[in-house]
């Protein structure tokens, strides 16, 4: 497995998690939807920027990918006055609320990564936790077995890649134009 280069951005992050339990409502943003909602954003602003929002890392675990800080920057938060978390019953099982008693910094996002994380919870917000779950089995959680880290490099298989007529017409040209180059 490749090394990581990435730098994890700690305050980031957190801004994340309270941008993200303030945009959604308790009821819809549990432990299992936060882990997700961040890995997606993350994954996919490597795909758009060459570099994760947040940097953390992702585990494989069973039920997919999980941010290694996010019980850390959770407690941080709480004990700062920033977020409430508090365990609610759901359907019989218990289910962690994330409140944001504050509002995140928005110096700390840019606006096209407020979007990406909004976009991200609207798409997450509307699946189960189960449904989120087996979404995020994906080729980049099969990159790696159980309690690894999930390279960010591993985003580019999310890519469905697709090689056109137009696409086999350029590199034919293009290799005959270099098949036919001199050297000097």
């Amino acid at each position: 497995m490749l090394a990581s280069t990435v730098q994890f951005d700690r305050e980031k992050f957190k801004e994340a998690i309270l941008l993200l339990a303030s945009y959604c409502p308790p009821e819809e943003l549990g432990n299992v939807k936060l882990h997700k909602m961040l890995y997606f954003a993350d994954m996919m602003n490597f795909l758009e920027e060459g570099r994760p929002l947040t940097g953390v890392d992702y585990l494989k675990q069973k039920f997919g990918p999980t941010a290694r800080h996010l019980t850390s920057a959770v407690e941080e938060l709480a004990r700062e006055g920033s977020l409430t978390v508090k365990e609610a019953e759901y359907h019989g099982f218990f289910k962690k609320d994330y409140v944001a008693a504050k509002p995140f910094r928005r110096s700390r996002l840019a606006e096209r990564e407020v979007t990406l994380l909004e976009e991200v919870a609207d798409f997450v917000r509307g699946k189960t936790a189960r449904q989120i779950s087996e979404i995020s089995h994906n080729a980049a959680w099969d990159a790696a077995e159980l309690g690894e880290v999930i390279p960010y490099f591993t985003a580019l298989q999310l890519v469905p890649v697709e090689v056109t007529d137009a696409d086999r017409a350029w590199a034919l040209e293009t290799a005959k134009v270099h098949a036919n180059a001199s050297p000097f």
